[in-house]
């Protein structure tokens, strides 16, 4: 009896054993790292990142690598031709700074021009017209020289190495080519993606020699290389040639801003985003101020119930975003109303737990009475200096053009401002007093870099997204998912997402959430509607087990690298 005893005591322990080994909280495994970490889109850019750190160098050395290696590995979206927004954050003097270096739209655009934009949909989404003047090596190269720690000819070693040896095409490479149409429009793009008319396959060799040549000029003489040497005569040449509005002095005239971030507090955390144009934080922040006024404790993440305060809370958002937000040095954009905990008050009252809001319930004038292909990655050195970068050509491969002999792709953001407003009934973005057309403004964007610090004011999370109006909802469940539901970073990440824009009635889910939840939200009157994924967020998260990276799965390829001590 003792010896039977013994060996189903054996058997209990061992059984323990092998069930604790083999059995994990999550299916979602963050990755665990305790010094530099980097998540992009792309591994291969992730490595090079990580070969940055590995130098020697902070943060910011790292992010101008990936940011260039990106135009290599993830040319729909990473790019030198197109802008975006930056948020720094400095360990030992415990600052965020905001880089904004969004495109700009040329100068010398007159009336006739802007009627031309305006009634030619097309000429303002492809071609040489389509295209601002590109603010992403200005913001990159000043950023690094106010911040970084390496020469920049070292940085850029390795991914000039890169577009000269070529990467292996992904089979996501290859499906984005096939889907961008408007790279046929371009002799030069074609020579680049397309072999005989066709995508180019998946494992073939793309090798980028005139890109190479373009980010070596840049190692050698700076950002002025780009803005008024070499790179910017084939581009004047190139768009004196086909037409286009940018001029050299367009160019010369580019610089990024610096600033302070815009901020909240949400359940003693505190949020930073960037200021406009940048309307996708201003939407998140404001959702994030609706939803602390609601107990959420007892709802599921995923509960019809949660859902449902989720979307009425970015609704709200979304429709201050459009009507309020642009370009600061041409519009006064009213972000602190708009972020304030007093509107937001105001706009939770509205909120029914029990029925959805009709938009047309929603007045966006209230708050004077009281106002989808980008990438997006996330660094940590091991020092804790941090940068979270979202930047974007606009569409997929943005205007389809490639500058001859450059390798360059430039953006498509002419497409992005309001070139409705001032018509009589329209009540949507397009029509938004903040961002209609102006030479030489910026046009407002939903992208979205943030980083949230904890009730020590220690930094937690840094994450963002592309997806375009996608990107505050993908920002915002991350944040949620963590602060709220004390999910890890895997887990918040995977979370269906859902989308409510304003003024459209429509909720847009992703098809994995649960038909349970999906008919309690219908029940509310929703108007469902079954989406695509939405955004592919790339987060670090900074825990008591280190620092948590997760790339997102929604999209191929995308990775996170560590250092290794």
């Amino acid at each position: 009896m003792k010896k039977l005893f013994l060996i189903l005591l054996f058997l209990s322990i061992n059984s323990a054993a092998q069930v604790s080994y083999i059995d994990y909280l999550s299916p979602f495994h963050p990755t665990i790292g305790q010094s530099g970490m980097v998540v992009s889109q792309n591994q291969a850019s992730s490595d090079i990142g990580i070969q940055v750190l590995d130098m020697g160098g902070n943060a910011v050395d790292a992010a101008v690598a990936v940011g260039f290696s990106l135009a290599i590995t993830l040319p729909r979206a990473g790019n030198l031709g197109g802008g975006g927004f930056m948020l720094v954050y400095l360990q030992e003097e415990q600052k965020t700074i905001a880089v904004d270096f969004r495109t700009a739209a040329p100068k010398g655009i007159l009336q006739d021009d802007f009627l031309f934009l305006k009634n030619n949909y097309d000429q303002r989404r492809f071609g040489y017209k389509a295209s601002g003047v590109p603010g992403t090596v200005a913001g990159l190269i000043e950023t690094h020289t106010k911040y970084g720690k390496l020469p920049l000819r070292k940085i850029l070693k390795p991914v000039i190495d890169q577009a000269r040896r070529g990467i292996k095409v992904s089979y996501d490479l290859s499906q984005a080519i096939g889907s961008a149409n408007q790279i046929n429009l371009d002799p030069e793009s074609s020579d680049i993606y397309l072999e005989d008319g066709s995508p180019l396959i998946e494992h073939s060799l793309m090798t980028r020699k005139h890109l190479a040549w373009t980010i070596n000029e840049i190692a050698n003489k700076g950002q002025q290389a780009f803005y008024e040497g070499a790179i910017a005569k084939k581009i004047i040449q190139a768009m004196e040639k086909n037409g286009g509005y940018m001029s050299a002095q367009d160019l010369k005239d580019y610089k990024p801003r610096f600033s302070t971030p815009i901020q909240t507090s949400y359940r003693g955390f505190t949020v930073l985003a960037h200021p406009p144009p940048a309307g996708g934080a201003a939407v998140v922040l404001e959702s994030l101020n609706i939803l602390e006024n609601f107990l959420l404790e007892g709802m599921g993440p995923n509960s019809g119930e949660f859902l449902h305060l989720f979307a009425e809370a970015l609704q709200r958002g979304h429709m201050d975003r459009s009507r309020f937000m642009g370009d600061p040095e041409f519009y006064d954009v009213p972000i602190q109303k708009i972020i304030s905990k007093r509107r937001a008050k105001t706009l939770a009252q509205g909120i029914d737990k029990a029925s959805v809001t009709p938009p047309e319930n929603l007045n966006p004038d209230s708050l004077f009475k009281e106002g989808e292909n980008t990438t997006h990655y996330s660094i940590i050195d091991k020092d804790g200096n941090a940068v979270s970068n979202t930047y974007t050509l606009g569409y997929s491969f943005g205007s389809g053009v490639t500058i001859p002999g450059t390798g360059i792709l430039l953006d498509n953001q002419m497409n992005n401002f309001a070139y409705q407003y001032g018509e009589e009934g329209v009540i949507n973005r397009s029509a938004s007093e903040g961002n209609r057309f102006e030479p030489g403004k910026r046009p407002m964007s939903t992208m979205t870099p943030v980083m949230v610090f904890d009730h020590n004011n220690a930094l937690n999370l840094i994450t963002g997204s592309p997806g375009g109006s996608l990107i505050p909802a993908a920002v915002l469940r991350v944040i949620t998912g963590i602060i709220d539901f004390n999910l890890n970073l895997g887990e918040a990440t995977m979370l269906p997402r859902v989308h409510k824009d304003w003024p459209y009635k429509s909720l847009r889910l992703e098809k994995n959430i649960s038909s349970d939840t999906a008919q309690i939200l219908a029940d509310l009157g929703h108007e469902l509607e079954v989406s695509k994924t939405m955004g592919s967020t790339q987060s670090i998260l900074v825990s008591p087990q280190g620092r948590e990276g997760y790339a997102d799965l929604r999209r191929p390829n995308a990775g996170v690298a560590i250092q290794v001590d």
